[in-house]
C-alpha cells in the first residue's frame, strides 16, 4: 500500500480506544483530526511525540481539532501510558495493524541487522470532511507536533 498523500480521503476505521470504547473515524467529521502513528507506548521517541501533542493540546483544540494516537499496543498498555504522562487525547488500539496498513505506515524495519514489521512514525492531518491535508511519514517525534500544528494553521 502506497503512502497516502494530501488530497486523499482518509481511510475510515473502527477501533477500540484506551477507555475500551469503540471509535469510528467518520464519527469525527466536522472536526479536524491529527491522526498520528507511533511504534510503542512508553518508549523515548514515542513519549516525546505524545508529550508534544499533550503540551500543545489546548492550541489544537482551539483549531477545532482532536488528536488520536495509534499504535499496536493493547488497551492496558495505552491506559498506563496515558496515565503516566497525563495525555489528554485518545489512544487507539491497532493490535492487528489494520489501521497502520490502511495508511501505508506498517512497514519493514531493520534494527541491528534484523528485519521486522512495525509502525513507521507518522501523522496525518484530516480536515472536517475527512480529507487528508497533511501527511508526514518517517517524521521525527518533535517535528511531528510542529508540522501538525503548522498544517492546522
Amino acid at each position: 500500500m502506497a503512502n497516502l498523500q494530501a488530497g486523499a480521503n482518509a481511510p475510515d476505521f473502527t477501533a477500540t480506544t484506551d477507555s475500551g470504547a469503540t471509535l469510528r473515524l467518520s464519527d469525527l467529521r466536522g472536526k479536524r483530526v491529527v491522526l498520528y502513528f507511533y511504534p510503542k507506548d512508553d518508549t523515548p521517541g514515542c513519549t516525546s511525540q505524545a508529550c508534544g501533542f499533550r503540551d500543545n493540546y489546548p492550541v489544537i483544540e482551539e483549531k477545532n481539532a482532536v488528536v488520536l494516537g495509534v499504535s499496536p499496543d493493547g488497551v492496558k498498555s495505552h491506559q498506563k501510558f496515558k496515565t503516566k504522562f497525563n495525555l489528554p487525547f485518545t489512544l487507539v488500539v491497532d493490535e492487528d495493524h489494520a489501521i497502520a496498513e490502511a495508511y501505508g505506515v506498517w512497514v519493514e524495519k531493520s534494527m541491528y541487522g534484523k528485519k521486522y514489521m512495525g509502525v513507521e512514525r507518522s501523522h496525518f492531518v484530516i480536515d472536517e470532511q475527512g480529507v487528508i491535508v497533511d501527511a508526514q511519514v518517517k517524521v521525527k517525534p518533535d517535528d511531528s507536533v510542529l508540522k501538525a500544528l503548522a498544517a492546522l494553521g
